[in-house]
């Protein structure tokens, strides 16, 4: 009989260590922390000692989570309320601007608008912008998030530090399920900080922020 035959006995026969429970007192299993002998229930203590260490650490984390959800959304809530309170549609862009780095603390933030109403093309964020950045944004079906490659757009950031950058394309709002909309801008947000938009972060918020900041703008256009 082999260790195979004999762990399918006792799998087979339940009841055998109810007429031998002595013989579990007398098992003895070599710790991997202490590495030392113990006995079966001192090892099937460490065993759940170390099940509920880990369900304790991922509980933290999804309570962690939870917290920086929280507060993106009640940021998210601030800065929705700061655009719908703009009544001024020359204003509007910077307040686009400036509340993603006063709310959302980004270091800098930029934007332009191709196809503006001729009433606003004195300001700064109608500028001509070249096909390759009109090209770029449209092909951008999710925010982009990542490492400063030399893009073109990370000049209107008008900051020579700029590590990491998150790009969003601007689009005529759609009703639900339909396709996306025409692009009509880019919004840019950057970072000296190399992790601050990384390549394996989430994008949900980054593209909600693409819509309101759209649906806001979407009155600039002609």
């Amino acid at each position: 009989m082999n260790a195979q035959d004999v762990a399918h006995y006792l799998q087979s026969n339940p009841d055998f260590f109810e007429a031998h429970a002595e013989l579990l007192a007398g098992i003895q299993l070599t710790s991997p922390h202490s590495h030392r002998a113990v006995s079966l229930q001192e090892r099937q203590m460490e065993i759940l000692r170390e099940k509920n260490k880990g369900l304790e650490l991922r509980l933290a984390d999804l309570m962690r989570f939870g917290h920086e959800n929280d507060r993106t959304q009640q940021r998210l809530h601030t800065w929705l309320v700061r655009l719908l309170g703009e009544t001024d549609p020359h204003a509007l862009p910077y307040a686009v601007i400036d509340g993603l780095r006063d709310i959302f603390e980004v270091p800098a933030v930029s934007l332009r608008l191709w196809s503006a109403a001729e009433a606003y093309h004195h300001l700064e964020v109608a500028r001509e912008v070249s096909e390759d950045v009109r090209v770029f944004a449209g092909g951008l079906r999710t925010p982009y998030c990542g490492a400063n490659a030399g893009f073109e757009a990370v000049q209107w950031l008008e900051q020579d530090d700029i590590q990491s950058v998150a790009m969003v394309a601007l689009r005529t709002p759609q009703s639900v399920g339909a396709e996306p909309g025409a692009t009509f801008g880019l919004l840019i947000m950057g970072s000296p900080d190399p992790r601050r938009f990384h390549e394996g972060m989430g994008t949900v918020y980054l593209a909600q922020l693409g819509d309101l900041a759209s649906a806001a703008l979407n009155r600039l256009r002609t």
